[in-house]
């Protein structure tokens, strides 16, 4: 039973997100926090969502495979950054990109282009761009994951740091102005970290509920990539921190596709 007209905007939100956290429900209905969980509980206890870590879903949603799930977590924010990042991107130009929903985003992106040469770990990413337009990909080589469908290992590192592209971009688990980028996997975290030196052009591409998170492995400090780009303004530790480090940041609600100012 829908209560008030909150309770259908959550659902409205969720159909088309399919999970959301309580703080960007609290930010989207202009509301508090403690009004948002009032608002939720009676859906819980209808059973109309599930709570989650910091979060609610739909049934139905909870049951996806994680990345897929992930790939429904700021869905419009992440297609948004990626489609800008893509703008940026010539075609028959070189590209490596690491596993993840944000990278998954830009790679959908870019099959408008042609003759691209593609270097990844990720087996969605290289499905998606494989076969099309004259693109080459290169998959690395290794042990795949069940969650994400990627390789990682050894073999997989070593793989890739043949290659030298135009374009090295990975997606972030959290930023941090001190720590810089970080993971929550190690095995993702060395990978990256490989990703980012192998470009002329090195560039992390995040949503901004990733600012200020602490992960749980370094990938590299602020000054280990020239580019940030995001969909919103990071907070002002963070954007100082950026400029210190001379990173580029470009904020795709904020510029034109392919456009950006330093940070700060």
């Amino acid at each position: 039973m829908i209560h008030s007209k909150r309770h259908g905007e959550i659902l409205r939100l969720l159909g088309d997100e399919g999970t959301v956290t309580i703080a960007s429900l609290a930010e989207r209905l202009g509301v508090s926090l403690e009004t948002v969980r009032r608002d939720v509980k009676p859906l819980t206890d209808d059973g109309i969502v599930v709570k989650m870590h910091g979060a609610i879903g739909l049934p139905a949603m909870t049951a996806e495979a994680p990345f897929e799930r992930r790939m429904r977590e700021n869905a419009e924010a992440k297609r948004t950054i990626a489609r800008m990042v893509a703008a940026t991107i010539r075609d028959g130009e070189s590209i490596m990109l690491d596993t993840g929903t944000t990278t998954s985003f830009l790679a959908r992106e870019l099959l408008g282009h042609r003759r691209l040469t593609v270097v990844t770990n990720s087996s969605d990413i290289a499905r998606t761009l494989a076969t099309v337009n004259g693109n080459k990909v290169y998959m690395a080589g290794g042990e795949l994951r069940s969650d994400s469908g990627a390789a990682f290992g050894i073999s997989a590192i070593e793989f890739v740091s043949r290659f030298s592209v135009t374009h090295a971009i990975i997606s972030a688990g959290a930023i941090d102005e001190s720590a810089g980028v970080m993971d929550y996997d190690l095995a993702e975290a060395e990978f990256a970290r490989m990703v980012l030196s192998r470009g002329q052009r090195s560039m992390v591409i995040t949503d901004n509920s990733k600012f200020g998170r602490q992960g749980l492995v370094q990938v590299c400090d602020l000054s280990g990539f020239a580019e940030l780009a995001t969909n919103q303004a990071p907070p002002r530790d963070i954007a100082d921190a950026l400029a210190s480090a001379g990173v580029r940041l470009v904020v795709a609600e904020a510029e034109p596709a392919g456009a950006g100012s330093r940070a700060g």
